[in-house]
């Protein structure tokens, strides 16, 4: 399977949370059945709060925007205007049966659509998300990762920062992570359009798509 049997799809206003996750579950089911083929969507939210599976209340400063439990694994994360989020619904079933391998490959993906606008991104051990230095030299989060898997199908996926109100994450501690502070494209001293982000995560994606199409299929279920 190739990625020209992946549809690509942009939002073009803003998606309420929970008509993404009623759009992403019946994708899900209907890609497992085989009826529509493998989907990106590229969207933006209103400002919102999600809840992972691992997320504990205390983390909850403030509810200043609705909190929505999201069913992916981690912890608590901010969704907005100005932040690319990507969803990404793929049969694994037919890939690389490897979760492990495949939040690896998506973490890579990321890495290297920022690494377009030479911006050094990275995984942290020890800490969700992806990471880079702000303008100050420390480290601080610019994206986001979160997947569920159903069936061997995925869905959710990554958060990226273009240009959100970074006021907005002082209501949760991100990911569980105080200690280090959240960045953007902007405040780096990066202008760059939501549409050069999109550009970047298409012309890095079949670098991702192979990485999760290298691995023997293994026989455990999510």
């Amino acid at each position: 399977m190739n990625d020209n049997e992946i549809e690509w799809e942009t939002a073009e206003h803003h998606i309420a949370y929970l008509e993404a996750v009623s759009r992403m579950e019946q994708l899900q089911a209907d890609i497992f059945a085989q009826r529509v083929k493998e989907h990106i969507w590229l969207i933006e939210h209103p400002p919102l709060y999600t809840g992972g599976t691992s997320s504990d209340p205390a983390e909850l400063l403030h509810q200043n925007f609705p909190v929505y439990d999201s069913g992916r694994g981690g912890r608590y994360t901010y969704h907005g205007p100005g932040q690319r989020v990507g969803y990404v619904m793929l049969n694994l079933g037919k890939r690389s049966k490897d979760v492990r391998n495949y939040v690896h490959a998506l973490e890579g993906w990321v890495i290297d659509s920022l690494a377009t606008f030479d911006i050094k991104a990275r995984r942290a051990e020890g800490r969700i998300g992806i990471w880079c230095d702000n303008r100050d030299g420390k480290e601080a989060k610019i994206g986001a990762i979160g997947v569920r898997i159903k069936r061997w199908v995925t869905s959710h996926g990554f958060a990226v920062n273009i240009d959100p109100d970074l006021s907005h994450f002082n209501g949760i501690i991100p990911c569980g992570i105080a200690e280090y502070p959240v960045t953007s494209f902007k405040d780096l001293g990066l202008n760059v359009h939501m549409e050069d982000f999109d550009q970047a995560l298409i012309s890095t994606f079949p670098s991702f798509l192979s990485a999760i199409t290298i691995k023997d299929h293994t026989d455990n279920n999510p």
